[in-house]
């Protein structure tokens, strides 16, 4: 899959893509007095897309044919479309990520320093999500979809808002948000909303995506914590990052999710040894799952292409062959 830039013209509106992301290591330190797990993860963007149209709305035209759409929130109107089915409206967090920039964008307008042509365009925007990755299989999708929501509305109407900014609404909007206003590799820590960029990394990645969802929330609530195996992954990965070993990292597959995962989902934990039993490994499961996903060599598509037919034919799996992302 060809790597495309995150910003494209279209017509009179901005296309925004939105990147997913596997995490090459996922560590728990522990849970924090908020109720959130402290976590340390490596987390680096792939260049498979989701798609953000923002295009200024006019007053009186009809809803495109195509999607559905529902306009709640005076001037922003989200129309959902494309292969995996997402909710609409409040729910979504692209219409929440708007409306946290455009009332943003409307107390900053009050101070003096946004012209009156921005503030009369921030209320009508018509914002159309192609959903090209499914939702619920570590692929952080809705987080990049917000994050490109509030980097798209920035750029489009020249809002001004500084990253710093940007990243002050994104850990708002969920953990994992921060990291794709930046990157494309980042250790992570916090919630997840604590981003440090770390130098880029080539590789092409191998990734099944199971027909299953999983909730993040309830794998978190499973989670029972080993703090020796977290001390002894810490002192590891932390050593690979110091020597700038971040294939070494990618071979350890650690996920202290994993065990939870698989514990709520047996059938997952059965498919994942099945796929390794056909060759694929190490396999690793990306952030609370189901995605999983292997490190390849570059030149080795000849022997991809059988197990992505094996893959469908025996597993029911789609698998697709990636690069990371270069921004």
């Amino acid at each position: 899959m060809a790597i495309s830039e995150q910003f494209e013209k279209r017509g009179e509106g901005l296309l925004v893509r939105a990147p997913g992301k596997i995490n090459l290591s996922l560590l728990v330190a522990g849970k924090r007095p908020d109720g959130y797990h402290e976590l340390e993860t490596i987390m680096a963007k792939i260049n498979w897309y989701d798609e953000i149209l923002i295009e200024e709305k006019r007053e009186g035209r009809r809803q495109k044919a195509e999607g559905r759409g529902r306009n709640d929130e005076p001037g922003i109107e989200l129309i959902c479309k494309g292969p995996y089915k997402v909710p609409e409206g409040e729910d979504n967090l692209v219409y929440k990520a708007a409306k946290a920039i455009l009332e943003k964008a409307k107390r900053k307008n009050k101070k003096g320093k946004i012209n009156k042509e921005s503030e009369k365009r921030e209320r009508h925007l018509r914002i159309t999500l192609t959903k090209n990755m499914p939702a619920g299989t570590g692929l952080g999708s809705g987080s990049s979809d917000a994050a490109g929501t509030l980097m798209g509305i920035n750029r489009f109407l020249k809002l001004g808002f500084s990253k710093k900014k940007l990243m002050e609404m994104a850990a708002k909007l969920g953990s994992d948000v921060a990291f794709f206003l930046g990157g494309p590799l980042a250790m992570c820590t916090g919630r997840g909303e604590k981003v440090q960029k770390l130098p880029k990394s080539e590789f092409r990645v191998f990734l099944i995506v199971p027909d299953v969802n999983v909730s993040t929330k309830r794998v978190y609530e499973n989670y029972r914590h080993d703090s020796a195996e977290y001390e002894r992954l810490h002192r590891e990965i932390n050593g690979y990052i110091k020597k700038k070993k971040i294939d070494l990292v990618c071979e350890l597959c650690a996920n202290m999710l994993q065990e939870s995962c698989f514990e709520l989902d047996t059938e997952l934990r059965e498919l994942k040894k099945g796929i390794a039993g056909t060759g694929i490994r190490p396999l690793c499961l990306s952030g609370s799952g189901s995605a999983m996903y292997c490190i390849i060599d570059k030149g080795n598509e000849e022997k991809i292409a059988t197990y992505q037919n094996k893959l469908a034919r025996e597993f029911g799996c789609k698998s697709i062959i990636l690069n990371n992302n270069s921004w």
